[in-house]
């Protein structure tokens, strides 16, 4: 899509009011289907409000971030590059991501043309459209450094943790709802409790959004999780992974 100076375009990617009543709605279909990821794009663009635009503006304010600004790079096209991938070496973080896509068969590209649904100014060539398109893009990449899974706990607490490093509120809408649903299915299980640890990690980590993520693939996983201040997610790895495997959202 190519951007023109009209003010119906502008007005597309102008920060928007909160929608909480869409939100709800979007939620309600998605506890109906984990699978129906379109709801949680959809939840995103009702609740984001100006939360990206401040966090373009926090990365031109760091060295490094206004580094990544100024390349804009789309990391959905080095995630997606095989030959790229299989270049990291056994206990990075590149592997660890490798290994996480292949056991999924996650492709960057296809979590984009779920969000054109919704979306389909995502790929204008805007800055700030471009930063949205980056924090997509590193959603996965988040797993991999928390230690997160993709079951419906392990999504919670990705997205409280994504809450905590961005103050996006579509994130906390949709982990403390997931957290809620997961309590009522199984109340021995403390959803809780770890999607509130997630976000106190999300806070006490580095900012996250910023980072060299080229670089940061060639390092050892452990290392860049000490670097970084990710704690470690005692409360989710409490849960047996048979116990978070067999969890669902129900509507």
């Amino acid at each position: 899509m190519t951007l023109t100076a009209d003010a119906d375009d502008f007005r597309k990617i102008r920060p928007q009011g909160l929608r909480p009543l869409t939100a709800l709605r979007a939620f309600r279909r998605l506890i109906r289907d984990k699978e129906d990821t379109v709801q949680v794009f959809r939840i995103m663009q009702a609740l984001s409000g100006r939360s990206v635009s401040r966090g373009y503006q926090r990365m031109l304010s760091t060295m490094e971030g206004g580094r990544q600004a100024f390349l804009r790079e789309e990391l959905a096209h080095k995630l997606d590059d095989p030959v790229w991938l299989a270049r990291f070496e056994s206990g990075s973080v590149g592997a660890h991501y490798r290994a996480f896509r292949e056991a999924r068969g996650f492709t960057a590209d296809g979590l984009a043309e779920v969000e054109r649904e919704v979306v389909p100014f995502i790929d204008a060539p805007h800055p700030i459209v471009w930063y949205s398109r980056r924090l997509r893009d590193i959603h996965d990449i988040w797993h991999v450094l928390t230690g997160y899974g993709t079951d419906a706990l392990g999504e919670a607490c990705v997205v409280s943790f994504s809450y905590g490093q961005t103050r996006n509120l579509g994130f906390a809408f949709i982990g403390w709802g997931a957290a809620r649903e997961i309590q009522r299915e199984a109340r021995s299980v403390p959803a809780r409790r770890a999607v509130w640890q997630a976000w106190r990690n999300g806070r006490a980590a580095r900012w996250l959004p910023g980072l060299d993520y080229e670089a940061l693939f060639e390092q050892p996983l452990d290392q860049v999780r000490t670097r970084l201040g990710i704690r470690p997610a005692t409360v989710y790895q409490a849960v047996p992974a048979d116990v978070r495997a067999g969890l669902k959202l129900r509507g």
